[in-house]
C-alpha cells in the first residue's frame, strides 16, 4: 500500500470512479466534490447517486467540499471538467508536488492544452497526464483497464523520476498504467478522440452500418495523427493507449457520452436539447470548435472535425453525411 496522501479533485463518474479504484485495498483518497450534499452522502455510505448510481464505494474514500482540504496531498488527480479546470486550479489554495491530470480536451478562448492550463497556475508542481480507453462504470466496478500515464511536464522534467513516485501510487491488479514521456501527445490523442466520437455517433444515429462508422474511425485516426505531430506530439503515443484505444472505445459504444450526443444529432435532435438535458459533460462538444481552429492555424486538414463543427452549430446531419462522401478522391495517406 503507498504512504502518500492522494486526493481526487471533482466527483463526478470518471473521479468517483478513479477514486474507488485507488481506495478499494484500503488506501485512503479524499474526494472532492463541489457540493457540500454530495459530499456529505458519500460519507454516509449513501454512494455518488447523481453521477454512479448503484455503486458501493470504499469506506477508504473521505469526500469533502473544502478545497483547501483536498489540496493537502502528495498526489492529487484533476478530473473536474476540461472547460472548468482553470477556475478550479484558481480558487486552490495550494498545489502538491505531482498533478496528474485526468480530463480530455482544450480550453476554449485561449486554445490551451490542459497542461499548459495546469502549468500556468502551478508553475511549481510536476505534472502528468492520465488518459486511454477508461469507461467509469467498468473502473468502479474493478474489471481490467489499462491507460496511459505521460509524465515530466513541470519545473524539473524529469519523467522517469515522476513515474517512479506516481506509478506504484496509482497501479492496482485490475488498473494497469502504461509509461510514456510524451505529455502533449496523450492530451491530444484524448481531446480529438471526444470530438470522432460523436462523429461516430452521429453514423449510428443515420443507421449507415458499421462498414462507415470503421471507415471514420480509421479517417479519423489520420485527422489526429496529423494534428496530433503539428502540436509536437509523438505518432507512436497516439498508436498506444491514449490515442488509437480510446478512439476505438468511444466510438463503439452509447456508453460514451460523446457517442451519444452525436447518436442523438444523427437522429435529428437539435443541439442545445441533447446539451441542455445533459448532467455529464460531453467535452467533444467544447472541444470541437477550438480544435478547428488550431487545426486551421496549422494548416492541418481535419474534414470530419469541421464536420462536426457544423453539426453542433445545427446543419443537418444527412447533409453533413453526404458532403464527406462527395469529397474528392484522394490517396490513403492524404485528406480526404
Amino acid at each position: 500500500m503507498t504512504a502518500e496522501r492522494i486526493s481526487v479533485i471533482g466527483a463526478g463518474a470518471w473521479g468517483t470512479a478513479l477514486a474507488q479504484m485507488l481506495a478499494a485495498d484500503g488506501t485512503p483518497v479524499t474526494l472532492w466534490a463541489r457540493e457540500a450534499a454530495l459530499a456529505a452522502a458519500i460519507n454516509n455510505g449513501e454512494g455518488n447517486q447523481p453521477y454512479l448510481p448503484g455503486a458501493a464505494l470504499s469506506p477508504s474514500i473521505r469526500a469533502t467540499s473544502d478545497l483547501a482540504e483536498a489540496a493537502a496531498a502528495d498526489i492529487a488527480l484533476l478530473v473536474t471538467p476540461a472547460q472548468h479546470l482553470g477556475h478550479v486550479m484558481a480558487t486552490m489554495p495550494a498545489f502538491p508536488h505531482d498533478l496528474v491530470l485526468c480530463a480530455k480536451g482544450i480550453e476554449q478562448g485561449s486554445g490551451r492544452m490542459l497542461h499548459e492550463v495546469a502549468h500556468a497556475h502551478a508553475p511549481g508542481s510536476a505534472i502528468a497526464v492520465l488518459s486511454g480507453p477508461t469507461f467509469a462504470h467498468e473502473v468502479v466496478a474493478g474489471l481490467p483497464t489499462a491507460v496511459t500515464l505521460a509524465c515530466g511536464e513541470g519545473p524539473d522534467g524529469d519523467s522517469r523520476a515522476q513515474w517512479q513516485r506516481l506509478a506504484p501510487a496509482i497501479a492496482r491488479r485490475s488498473f494497469r498504467p502504461y509509461y510514456s514521456d510524451d505529455v502533449a501527445g496523450a492530451e491530444i490523442g484524448g481531446a480529438v478522440k471526444n470530438v470522432l466520437a460523436i462523429a461516430c455517433g452521429v453514423v449510428e444515429g443515420l443507421g449507415l452500418g458499421l462498414n462507415a462508422r470503421t471507415a471514420l474511425i480509421a479517417r479519423g485516426y489520420a485527422e489526429m495523427q496529423r494534428f496530433g505531430e503539428a502540436m509536437g506530439g509523438r505518432t507512436a503515443t497516439l498508436a498506444g493507449l491514449c490515442g488509437l484505444g480510446d478512439l476505438v472505445l468511444t466510438c463503439s459504444s452509447t456508453a460514451s457520452r460523446n457517442f451519444s450526443l452525436g447518436k442523438g444529432l444523427g437522429e435529428g435532435r437539435a443541439p442545445d436539447e441533447l446539451l441542455r438535458d445533459r448532467r455529464t459533460v460531453a467535452e467533444g462538444a467544447h472541444t470541437a470548435p477550438v480544435l478547428a481552429a488550431l487545426a486551421a492555424e496549422r494548416g492541418v486538414a481535419m474534414p470530419i472535425t469541421d464536420a462536426v463543427c457544423r453539426l453542433l452549430e445545427g446543419a443537418p446531419a444527412p447533409a453533413i453525411a453526404q458532403e464527406l462522401l462527395a469529397r474528392p478522391l484522394a490517396a490513403e495517406g492524404l485528406p480526404g
